[in-house]
């Protein structure tokens, strides 16, 4: 019986795994996991039910667990037809994720199409499809050093 609340098999494999600078994806529910990601990334689909779990209930266990250096956004393109006004409600969650987590580094927004980049490198590791239906929930950790 594991002492941590990240309990699953296949991400504590390909996390124990991951090495400096390794990405880690968060995908929301609109995500196209199956076409954009590295071509080593192995993809965990833990789509229960519309919503549910949401990116944010997996940044959690995850910094618990890992020594992170960034955290990206997918950052909005204002020519993007989802483009919002201001930042997306979600980003506010993580925010405050991350500071009782003490993560000392802000959110780091990654324009649309070079999020999409960003994730296809040799780097990219893992994909974690979540149900999340916020929109600009997307995530792309990397990994730091453990120290």
């Amino acid at each position: 019986m594991l002492r941590t609340s990240l309990l699953h098999p296949q991400i504590l494999k390909s996390i124990a795994q991951a090495g400096h600078h390794a990405k880690i994806l968060i995908a929301d529910g609109n995500y196209p996991a199956s076409s954009k990601k590295g071509p080593k990334a192995e993809l965990v689909s833990l789509q229960l039910t519309p919503g549910i779990p949401t990116v944010a209930q997996v940044l959690k266990p995850l910094l618990e667990v890992l020594p992170i250096d960034h955290i990206h956004t997918m950052g909005i393109d204002k020519s993007d037809e989802y483009a919002l006004d201001k930042d997306p409600a979600v980003w506010s969650e993580y925010r405050a994720i991350m500071k009782e987590m003490q993560f000392k580094r802000d959110l780091e927004p990654i324009v649309k199409w070079d999020f999409y980049d960003a994730v296809m490198s040799d780097d990219h590791v893992l994909t974690i499809q979540t149900a999340d239906q916020a929109t600009w929930a997307n995530l792309l950790l990397l990994v730091g050093v453990r120290t």
